[in-house]
Order: structure tokens, then sequence, then C-alpha cells
């Protein structure tokens, strides 16, 4: 595929992504309790008339912190402005980003752990105080610039809220984890996907597509569109389970919502290391994968589902990994 497709086919993928996000409470499904909680912390504040407090959503990819971030906007009747920690690199990105919002808007940040601590220091003011301290020259002839900004509301979201430094973290009013979905949820998901794209599924083919998802509702949108795609080839349009089953055979997507990386991942730990256990850096470097990668999409769904387990001494393949893979278990307790 050329890259000009590809970037396409990513565009596309975009806006059907954007379409598909609730834009009101009640098409949210799951995290019951955070919606909770944040519609009485948006309800507080207006009544008081401010902004809300700072919020800090952490959680696996794909789980709904930037939808969360769009609808507390939405709630508050303000416009959002997104970025993400890496696309601030200097003093003046920030001072950019922050002198351009308005009363009340809502600044969401995506990969706050991966902002400069440089960048960091200048945010302490700018969410406690809503002002900008910026040191302009060097040498004897520098001097501080003021700025003030409008009263806003800063969302943060991370994968790794254990590299947030506690300085950041404490000026957060509200932290919220986004957990893995429900089964029944994430069906409910694919059900309402499938009437806005104008899918015909039967029900046995959301059920099929619900479990191989990953509790997660971005992967279970995206095996819903490429599911389409064969069906729209190969069936006249109609999502049927048997259509669904060799689309996700196609796509090497196993029964229990593994791909080709998750199997790649625990032969080497099974075949290199006889199941464990081995460290990250080792694993990394036989799986030929970045070890961020194996922390953020592969590690968070093994460990749910159970064919992965950390030890003190180092990851460690379950013996459900080896009944999966078809691989005999040979393990004793006292290795683990």
């Amino acid at each position: 595929m050329s890259s000009i497709a590809n970037q396409k086919l990513v565009g596309d993928d975009q806006l059907l992504d954007s379409s598909l996000r609730p834009k009101q409470w009640d098409d949210y499904v799951g995290q019951d309790k955070i919606k909770e909680n944040l519609k009485i912390i948006i309800a507080a504040a207006k009544q008081r008339g401010q902004s809300p407090d700072h919020l800090l959503f952490y959680g696996n990819s794909g789980l709904g912190k930037t939808t969360l971030a769009h609808l507390v906007a939405l709630e508050m009747g303000k416009k959002i402005r997104m970025t993400s920690g890496p696309a601030i690199e200097r003093a003046g990105d920030l001072a950019a980003i922050l002198t351009n919002l308005q009363e009340g808007d809502v600044l969401f940040l995506d990969e706050i752990h991966r902002m400069h601590k440089s960048i960091e220091e200048y945010m302490y003011p700018a969410m406690e105080d809503y002002k900008l301290n910026l040191i302009l020259g060097k040498g004897p002839m520098a001097r501080t610039m003021e700025l003030r900004l409008p009263r806003f509301t800063l969302i943060g979201a991370t994968t790794r809220p254990g590299l947030l430094s506690a300085p950041l973290r404490n000026r957060f009013g509200g932290t919220f984890q986004l957990n893995f979905y429900k089964p029944e949820d994430i069906g409910k998901i694919i059900q309402r996907s499938a009437n806005l794209l104008g899918v015909n599924i039967h029900p046995e083919a959301v059920q099929i597509i619900a479990k191989r998802s990953r509790f997660t509702p971005r992967v279970a949108n995206r095996l819903l569109k490429r599911v389409r795609d064969f069906a729209e080839v190969k069936n006249d349009g109609i999502v049927t389970k048997e259509i669904t089953e060799h689309a996700l055979e196609s796509l090497e997507i196993d029964k229990r919502g593994l791909d080709s990386g998750d199997i790649k991942i625990l032969l080497a730990l099974i075949e290199k290391f006889d199941g464990g256990p081995v460290g990250l850096q080792s694993l990394a470097a036989a799986a030929m994968e970045e070890e961020d990668t194996i922390l953020d999409i592969y590690e968070p769904y093994l460990m749910q589902s159970g064919f992965l387990e950390r030890t003190p001494k180092g990851r460690v393949a379950s013996r459900l990994a080896y009944e999966h893979l078809g691989i005999k278990y040979t393990k004793t307790p006292n290795l683990i």
C-alpha cells in the first residue's frame, strides 16, 4: 500500500472515530462511577460560576480518556483545546497555547507524563494562580515577564501515572482511573457504533467482536470497521457470525483477542526463557519490541486475561498461556 493510501486510511479512521465519539453522557457506556463524580464536579462548578478543578485521567490506551474530556467541555458549554506533552518543547509553545485560551476553556493534555520537566515548572503557577512567568534573555540582562491567563480547566491524560512527578500530580483536583470494560458494555458500544455506521450486524457477530476486543472500546470500534470491510466485499454488507469469524481469522485475532504481537511475546517468554521469570529489557530484546510498547500495549491485556504474571523476579508465562498456545506446561512452582 502506498504512503498516500496509508495516510487516507488513517485519516478516514480518525474521521470515523470522531463520528463515533459520544456527544452526551447517556451515550458514553461504562465507567459509571467516574461519570457520576464528574457530573457532580461540573454541576458544583456551574453553581459557583467557576471552571471545574483540573482533572487527571489515567488508564490504558483506548478506554475513553479523550472522550471524557470532550464531554466535560460540552457539559460546561466551553471549547476544548487539544495538545500533548511531547508537542510542548519550549516555554514559548506553552505560552502560545495558554494565552489563546478563553475564559472557562478546557485544555486537554494527552501523554502528560512525557512533558519535559522544564515545561512542567511553568505549569505550576499556570494551574494554581492562572499566570505564566516567562524568563526573557540570559545572564545579568535576564528579566521575568508575568502573563495573566484566563481561568481554564486542564485535563491531563496518561497511561503511565507513575511517571508523573508528585508536585504535578498533586495540583489536580480530581484523579480518575479508567478500567477495562465488561464484555456486555463492549457489546453495547459495538451495537451503537454499528447503528451510527449503518452496519447490518447480527447479534452473534456483536458477541464475537466483543470477546476479541481486549475489553477496550477503541479496539472494538476498529475491529467492527475491519469486519464491515470484509462484509461489504464478501457478504453484501451484512455482518454475520461466519463473515466475522473469517475476518478476524484473516486479521490474526484469535478467540481470546490475542494478535500476532501478543503471541510473539508469549512465545519468546516460553521458548527462550522457559516461561520466565525474565526482566522486561531481556523480553523486549528477545521479542524485538520496544519496552514501552510491551508495557503500554501488550502487557496490560495479557495480565488482565491471565496469560502473564509479574513477579518480583520478572515476567512469567502462566499455565493458561501454555494451554492457549498448545504447549505442554512443565514448570514447577519453585521456579517461579
